[in-house]
């Protein structure tokens, strides 16, 4: 383009009329010398240059090829200075708040991510075991099922030694079935709960541990006189089972009399498993009901009178049967 587009001719506009001005020359009206198509071409276009806040430079056929530049001067809104600093203004607020909002997304991401983390791979397994120690049996449990990696962390005897001997204390008998040699604490643990909730009676159980008894209140008289738990005169009556079906007693006991005694644990069930009578019988007396204590102790009990297991958790290997009893 030759140097003339350079040159400078300056269009004045507002909403009733277009001027044409130049630097050397008067301003003459544009209408008077172009056509009416070309003028309303170049209002077009200062409205353009109105919504930009520029400039824009045509050439006109009738003026010899002499571009004009098309300026808004003056608009019925607004100054064009003042358009264009309330433009960047609001530029600048936008900016503003694009990079807070990518900056809280950058955030809200990082903690996202943060959150779906392993807290296995976080922690540790030595730290995720002593987070572990702080909860209780279930807890731990559950976390089994986890993970691979938390079933490994989770099922560690360091954390269900203590759990079991916990839940030993102040426990009458510990079940044989659930302290195997060889097995983990874990399994320990978990064939001990089992046990608990064993309610039949086997004949294991009978014979390995001692029983008090006593008569009760709806026996004789003169068998509660002889009795030391109604007259408080010396401990309980003792009572033994033994393997081969034999009971017995402690030798100068003079309710027991010298008499052979035998015994038999009767347990009859439907065919769906369920429990339908249980009870341990001795000679042609009335049949003993069978019942648990909370402290996983043995009650056998009739009208006459009351078999109560002693405590022997002290008992190395366990008592009771060494397989799981229904």
């Amino acid at each position: 383009m030759q140097d003339t587009f350079l040159s400078s001719r300056r269009i004045r506009c507002d909403k009733s009329r277009i001027n044409v001005t130049s630097d050397s020359a008067a301003s003459q009206p544009l209408t008077s010398s172009l056509p009416i198509v070309f003028t309303l071409c170049l209002f077009l276009l200062s409205q353009m240059a109105a919504v930009s806040g520029g400039e824009l430079r045509v050439l006109s056929p009738f003026t010899e090829n002499l571009p004009y530049r098309v300026t808004v001067i003056n608009c019925s809104t607004a100054d064009s200075d003042d358009v264009d600093e309330t433009e960047r203004l609001a530029g600048k607020k936008n900016d503003k708040r694009r990079r807070r909002q990518e900056a809280s997304e950058g955030v809200g991401r990082s903690e996202g991510e943060s959150l779906r983390q392993d807290p296995l791979d976080v922690l540790g397994p030595d730290l995720m075991m002593k987070i572990l120690g702080y909860l209780d049996a279930r807890s731990v449990a559950l976390s089994l099922l986890v993970s691979r990696g938390w079933h490994g962390v989770a099922s560690s005897d360091r954390l269900w030694a203590p759990m079991c001997e916990e839940l030993w204390i102040g426990k009458a008998h510990i079940p044989r079935w659930s302290i195997v040699p060889g097995l983990s604490k874990l399994i320990t643990y978990s064939r001990a709960m089992i046990d608990r909730r064993r309610a039949r009676i086997t004949r294991e159980d009978l014979c390995d541990h001692v029983w008090e008894f006593h008569f009760t209140r709806g026996a004789p008289d003169y068998w509660r006189n002889l009795d030391p738990y109604w007259k408080g005169t010396g401990p309980p009556m003792r009572r033994y089972f033994h393997p081969d079906g034999s009971h017995s007693a402690d030798p100068g006991d003079k309710v027991w009399g010298g008499h052979e005694s035998c015994y038999s644990v009767v347990t009859g069930s439907f065919t769906d498993g369920r429990i339908r009578e249980h009870y341990v019988r001795i000679n042609r007396w009335p049949h003993l009901c069978v019942s648990r204590r909370q402290d996983w102790g043995w009650e056998l009990s009739n009208c006459l009178c009351e078999y109560s297991s002693i405590p022997d958790a002290y008992k190395e290997g366990g008592t009771g049967p060494l397989f799981q009893a229904i």
